[in-house]
């Protein structure tokens, strides 16, 4: 297993695949027999193992099929390749040599506008024959692209903005383009809410960073976590500890809560060691009895065969076959070779007894909590006293109500201080030259955590 800070891709593991800057979102396992499907075209992520994350790739035509190669894409800051986020020039960048030179300080004007251009589908003289003709000749997308711009008799009397329009459209068509990014906190976040927010939580990314930082999760702490959210808390929390200390995912009654998305973190073997699993009765009990670790043996043991095959939560692609298969194989002709492959370690092993008993005796550094479905004051009440004292916890909840109910209760008791409800509020801007502005559409809601400090009980 190589670790999880690798700039490149090696053999079973996990990528998350941009296509067409976010219009579709695929979760893959690499391995030289899984494809994915660009609108009509299947095409092999053999090309995709050993390359660096935040490679943009394009789809090509071959005598042999359709393949992906490596687009030209001009990659100059470091941070792009690490996020896995490359800020595509063609996406962002206008013509604007002719009306939005800058000179002397001052802009341009754009004289022209697009209301004399009539769309009544006679503009363009290349006819589809003529297109299929080109990709039997070898021609790539982007000279299709500018054969369609050439025989185009419109296009030279659009402003500069509908000519990087028509540009973006045709490409997306003709030249569809992939981003490999690495499947970090950030990114598995976004793509969940982007495409099934139902699944996390409603979870938007900036409330999970904010959970993080006031249950201040850092280097070598103990965190407590109740994970209902398909397991992205755990994974966030596993990576931002980084093999230091333990992140222990409790949960009520027998049967753990699916730790699915975790898989999808490329975590080292060292890393996965520190994600441990135990039943709140567990740590809540003085002595655990020998018929009690055989039960939880048993359903853990159950949750891990289960966790074999990934439930359809792992894959962002719109309603298809590869949701059942999930991250490990996007083709049913490559299920075999997936398994041979590099497995991504199992993470949620049942805790030890000796560590359970050290935890009962020092308690936890922070408790973090994402359990929409259960009730929010019954899991405080009992979790709090299992943290150690002076430590944070941060509670979310989509509604306000039930964190205002356990803040209330949490005061009358006076078991914690600095009790604070936050809203968390998020707006992404658009910073293009002369149209920078806030995005047109946006998530008006994020949810809610209850913060606060755990207090010495006076009993």
């Amino acid at each position: 297993m190589r670790e999880s800070s690798s700039r490149v891709t090696w053999e079973g593991c996990s990528v998350l695949l941009d296509i067409n800057d976010g219009d579709r979102l695929v979760f893959a396992r690499l391995s030289p027999a899984a494809k994915l499907k660009i609108g009509n075209k299947n095409c092999s992520l053999q090309p995709l193992i050993g390359r660096a994350f935040g490679t943009v790739f394009q789809v090509e035509t071959a005598p042999d099929g359709p393949y992906l190669s490596p687009a030209q894409v001009n990659v100059n800051n470091s941070e792009e390749v690490r996020d896995g986020q490359v800020d595509v020039e063609s996406r962002d960048k206008v013509n604007v040599s002719n009306a939005e030179e800058v000179r002397d300080g001052q802009e341009n004007v754009e004289t022209r506008d697009n209301r004399a251009l009539v769309d009544n589908n006679t503009a363009q003289s290349l006819t589809g024959e003529d297109i299929e003709a080109m990709r039997r000749q070898g021609a790539r997308g982007n000279e299709i692209i500018e054969a369609l711009i050439a025989n185009s008799a419109t296009f030279e009397k659009k402003t500069s903005f509908s000519q990087e329009k028509y540009r973006l459209k045709k490409q997306k068509k003709y030249a569809p383009k992939v981003l490999m990014r690495r499947p970090g906190a950030r990114s598995i976040c976004e793509a969940y809410f982007k495409k099934y927010p139902s699944k996390i939580g409603f979870l938007r990314v900036d409330t999970l960073s904010l959970l993080l930082s006031m249950a201040n999760v850092s280097s070598n702490s103990d965190v407590l976590i109740v994970d209902m959210v398909g397991g992205l808390l755990t994974g966030a929390v596993a990576e931002r500890l980084g093999g230091t200390g333990f992140v222990c995912n409790s949960y009520f009654g027998q049967a753990p809560y699916s730790m699915d998305i975790v898989r999808i973190f490329n975590l080292s073997d060292e890393i996965c060691k520190r994600i441990v699993r135990s039943p709140i009765s567990d740590l809540l009990s003085q002595k655990e009895s020998p018929e009690q670790i055989v039960q939880h043996d048993d359903v853990c043991n159950v949750e891990s065969q289960s966790n074999d095959q990934i439930c359809a939560s792992a894959s962002m692609e719109e309603i298809s076959n590869s949701l059942e298969n999930g991250i490990s194989d996007l083709g049913a002709e490559n299920t075999e070779p997936a398994i041979e492959v590099r497995k991504a370690p199992k993470a949620g092993e049942k805790a030890q007894k000796e560590i359970i008993d050290l935890w009962k005796e020092n308690g936890f550094s922070s408790l973090i909590i994402a359990a929409p479905e259960l009730d929010t004051w019954t899991l405080v009440r009992d979790l709090l006293p299992l943290l150690a004292n002076s430590a944070p916890f941060a509670i979310y909840h989509q509604y306000l109500q039930p964190l205002a109910t356990c803040m209330h209760n949490l005061q009358l008791g006076k078991m914690a201080i600095g009790l604070q409800i936050t809203e968390p509020w998020l707006r992404e801007y658009q910073v293009l030259p002369s149209r920078t502005h806030p995005c047109m559409q946006m998530s008006a809601f994020g949810g809610y955590i209850l913060s606060g400090t755990k207090i010495c009980s006076s009993s």
